[in-house]
């Protein structure tokens, strides 16, 4: 008995090593731990900076994260996209470095502290505690980096608690007082009671708060010259200048009154008294108030400056019994209120500025409010209140005093503390600045030729943003911004090694020496050193009694704006561009215009005159399917050790990657779902490509370019065009563009066009014939730049990958693949086959739904086309039936583009699936056509096109 012949065993059918599922959870800490194995050789990043030695530099620096707290899918954004800048330059041959860093003062690695063992720690205790446990989060924090396949120098990142960066930055902070930057002053700064510390304009975001608004009556000290002012003879009664806040706690605290000298103000008559107001306000103020009135008269503010006015709780408390004289200020509008503001100086930069230049010493400043939110025990009426909690008491007191004319609840934009969440006031406290525009600084010894401000705004335009729009966003905020108030009076962090004289305040004459030795003992003890060295260990014992010690410490915000200077050119020396900006890029999200990219920007100005990066970066924050923010309360945080665990961190780089990084992205299951089909479609594309290589030796068995069939010179004509779009999307910093051409390449070019014409030519002819290697030619050059173009993103894939093709070191020390310049004419020509194509698909799709044939090798086509069409199909001869991927066709000229397709009336061979009149031909082989024979048994089958 006689059984078939096995012909599925003479076809070449595709074979790979690599596996058609990723298995990513599974298999991707292999490769985290391969990446970072340093026992031979140093790890792989050691291994990419040697195979690009001499190569050129591309620096992207580190914006260190806090060391505090697990890190989740946000944080997994920020180092993703920055691990995909890197290898992209790496793959492009640069000498891509990046070294991962870590912020470890400041406050949040004291809160986590203090809510661990409680708030009354000594300075000692805090400063240890804070090290061990910022280095407890940072090895936490490395490995979940690392799980992401991020390649960097983790063997040795830096760390702003490194002795050795505490005391360049103390030297850091030095040249920025020789040029002349540094003062200190009194002046309102933005105070968070939570922090006990001052903040900077950087630790600021604004939310809405509840307030309740009030319009207070300032009684007439001085009526005549009120009267004069108007132009009246006198004012009959009682007059009152009132004006509109929503800070009702800073009332007590009012020293003066504000009008603009351009505004025109009227004096109105009441059953209240006399009123003053804006001219433009006074009708939608009486109606505030309840009150019909007449105006008398009205007059220029300008008129009405100098006059003083009663505290309105004068009459209370004898505390109280104080004047406020008008100083006129641009400030004081009639957009709102009552065109009068009243003047706390303690509590408002504006009024600070008037008050101070009208006169007022800083000194006859009342500041009652302590810096935990009460008011000093001795304060007259409110003393040792909650200023939140006071206003009620506040407003009654006023109430009764009959100095409120009217009050209500207002929801409106509100500074808050970004680590807290809670409303912050501006407190008027000694500190340390640094100045932004002209004024003279302590110890000046070379003096910066321009002001910070101006150097600033002008390296703002010499800066690349992506997206543009940073530049006007970072513009808008040097050019409007105070004073950078650099300490904090906390115990964690690099300090401010100043003495202090007892009686005067100033600085001890030998500061600058002082900035050395503690810089050299931080250096050789950390900051911990300094805090436990006495006045009389530095100062001696002659001058120790006359000083105090300074407490306070810089600001984070000066530790991480000056990496750039204490790491790049310090402890990480060499990694950095020798001239120039020390960057190329900074890489953070939105939020860091007024944060890293805001403090750094102003210290490479102050030491160098310049920004310490050539471009910037910014992204937006990770939101759910529904649009929300990521938050713990509402329970859509997903953490990175989860997201490894399930569906795998190529995903998430996968779904970053294809996400437009300038919104918000989102992400939920079902995004995600839809990121892990794409992830199968272009994994599978890997496979098919391998596997039909996987007997292919390019040294041996590929085909000179020119001697490729001509479908196959197309394949590499259009990756090479899609390789220019490729690499110009990655020269910009665009990664979504990459991943849909790579998707559509897959799916549309690849797998619905090209591979599926090339599969019978790939499985039915001779392993070694010309036709085959010529499509393994093809193939094999389009692997190489595929894998390539996916490494940034697809870390794990493309490296698994490669290492089935070709078994070198790592894709990364590769640089993309070189193709001849795109042929256009054949480009152009393919672009009108692949529509023909479409078409005859759509006809033969038709009849296939019908039932009437059951696949497209069983329809016979007709195709009728006008003469150029006709030119263009017939030029393809007999291989045109394998680009339609039909058994036969039949080409005709007509008028107008015309289809037929119909079931074929010839025979199935039962190795190619083709139906052929002639199968059968070989009797000792029935089942064959005469492609097959020729194919197993003879020359073989000439391809000329596909």
């Amino acid at each position: 008995m006689s059984t078939a012949p096995d012909y599925r065993s003479t076809l070449n059918l595709p074979d790979t090593a690599f596996p058609m599922r990723g298995d990513l959870p599974r298999r991707e800490p292999g490769w985290v731990e391969a990446w970072n194995d340093t026992r031979d050789g140093g790890g792989l990043y050691q291994r990419l900076r040697a195979a690009r030695r001499g190569a050129p530099l591309f620096v992207l620096h580190d914006g260190p994260p806090y060391a505090n707290g697990v890190l989740h899918i946000g944080h997994a954004v920020n180092n993703i996209l920055k691990d995909m800048v890197v290898k992209s330059k790496q793959l492009a041959g640069f000498d891509a470095r990046f070294v991962p860093g870590w912020d470890c003062h400041g406050l949040p690695i004291e809160n986590a502290v203090e809510k661990a063992h409680g708030r009354h720690l000594s300075r000692d205790e805090m400063q240890a505690r804070s090290r061990a446990y910022a280095t407890e989060q940072i090895a936490q924090q490395m490995a979940d980096r690392q799980r992401l396949g991020v390649i960097g120098q983790w063997e040795r990142p830096y760390r702003t608690m490194d002795f050795a960066n505490e005391a360049a930055e103390i030297r850091a902070f030095k040249r920025v007082i020789e040029r002349g930057f540094v003062y200190r002053g009194l002046k309102p700064v933005y105070w968070c009671f939570d922090c006990g510390s001052s903040l900077a304009e950087f630790e600021i975001e604004y939310a809405d708060k509840g307030s309740q608004t009030l319009d207070v009556g300032f009684l007439c000290a001085e009526p005549d010259k009120l009267a004069a002012a108007f132009g009246v003879p006198a004012i009959d009664g009682e007059a009152f200048a009132v004006i509109w806040t929503t800070t009702a706690w800073t009332i007590p605290a009012n020293q003066a009154l504000n009008l603009h000298p351009e505004l025109e103000y009227a004096l109105v008559a009441t059953a209240r008294g006399h009123l003053v107001l804006a001219a433009s306000l006074v009708d939608t103020c009486l109606e505030r108030y309840g009150l019909a009135g007449r105006v008398v008269a009205t007059t220029r503010g300008e008129k009405l400056g100098g006059i003083a006015f009663h505290h309105p709780l004068a009459q209370v408390d004898a505390g109280f019994d104080r004047l406020a004289p008008v100083y006129l200020a641009d400030y004081a509008t009639a957009e709102d209120g009552t065109g009068l503001v009243h003047s706390a100086p303690a509590y408002g930069v504006d009024d600070f500025v008037s008050c101070t230049a009208h006169g007022m010493q800083v000194e006859e400043i009342l500041n009652p409010v302590q810096g935990n939110g009460h008011y000093a025990a001795d304060f007259p009426l409110f003393g040792g209140q909650d200023i939140w909690q006071a206003v009620p008491h506040i407003i009654d007191t006023l109430r009764q005093a009959g100095r409120l004319f009217a009050s209500g609840p207002l929801t409106h934009s509100y500074p808050h503390c970004w680590r807290h969440k809670t409303p912050v006031i501006y407190r008027a406290a000694a500190q340390w600045f640094i100045r932004m525009d002209e004024g003279a600084g302590v110890f000046t010894r070379d003096k910066a030729p321009r002001t910070l401000r101006q150097m600033a705004l002008e390296a703002i335009e010499a800066t690349a943003f992506y997206p543009e729009s940073g530049r006007a966003r970072l513009r808008d905020m040097i050019a409007n911004r105070p004073d950078w108030c650099i300490s904090r009076q906390r115990s964690w962090g690099v300090p401010l090694p100043f003495f202090l004289h007892q009686e005067t305040g100033e600085l001890h004459p030998r500061t600058m020496e002082i900035l050395d030795q503690a810089a050299a003992t931080v250096e050789q003890g950390g900051v911990e050193a300094w805090s436990r060295a006495s006045t009389e260990d530095i100062l001696g014992p002659d001058d120790a009694p006359q000083y105090r010690k300074s407490s306070d410490i810089l600001e984070v915000w000066f530790d991480s704006g000056s990496t750039f200077f204490h790491v790049l050119r310090g402890s990480h020396a060499g990694g950095a561009h020798a001239s120039g900006p020390e960057a190329d890029l900074y890489l953070e999200g939105h939020d860091q215009h007024r944060g890293w990219f805001h403090s750094s920007l102003l210290l490479g100005c102050a030491l160098e005159g310049r920004a310490p990066y050539r471009g910037l970066l910014t992204h937006g924050f990770t939101v759910d399917g529904q649009g929300r923010k990521m938050s713990k309360s509402l329970g859509n945080i997903i953490e990175i050790r989860e997201f490894a665990k399930d569906p795998g961190a190529e995903i998430a780089r996968l779904w970053c990657a294809s996400t437009d990084y300038a919104g918000d992205p989102p992400i939920d299951k079902k995004i995600l779902a839809r990121v892990v089909d794409s992830y199968r479609r272009m994994r599978n594309t890997l496979r098919f490509l391998l596997a039909n290589v996987s007997d292919f030796d390019a040294a041996r068995d590929a085909l000179p370019l020119g001697e490729l069939l001509e479908i196959d010179r197309w394949a590499l004509a259009h990756a090479a065009q899609l390789q220019g779009e490729i690499l110009a999307h990655y020269a910009a910093f665009e990664f979504h563009p990459v991943v849909a051409k790579l998707q559509l390449l897959c799916s549309e070019d690849l797998g619905a066009f090209y591979l599926d014409v090339l599969k019978d030519r790939l499985y039915t002819t001779a392993p070694a014939s010309r036709a085959r290697r010529s499509a393994q030619t093809a193939l094999w050059h389009i692997l190489q730049a595929m894998l390539r173009w996916m490494a940034p993103f697809l870390s794990f894939t493309a490296e698994e990958a490669w290492k089935v093709l070709d078994g070198g070191d790592s894709i990364f020390a590769e640089t993309y693949w070189t193709f001849a310049a795109p042929d256009t004419a054949l480009l152009a020509r393919w672009a009108r086959l692949r529509e023909l194509r479409d078409m005859v698909n759509k006809e033969i799709e038709a009849l296939r739904s019908a039932g009437g044939v059951g696949s497209s090798l069983q329809a016979h086509v007709k195709i009728s086309v006008p003469a150029a069409d006709h030119a263009l199909l017939e030029s393809l001869g007999e291989d045109l039936k394998f680009v339609l991927i039909t058994s036969t066709v039949e080409l005709a000229r007509g008028d107008a583009l015309a289809i037929e397709v119909r079931a074929s009336t010839a025979s199935k061979c039962e190795r190619c699936w083709h139906w052929r009149d002639d199968v059968g031909h070989d009797a000792a082989h029935p089942g064959l056509c005469g492609r097959c024979t020729s194919n197993l048994f003879g020359a073989g089958e000439t391809r000329r096109v596909a």
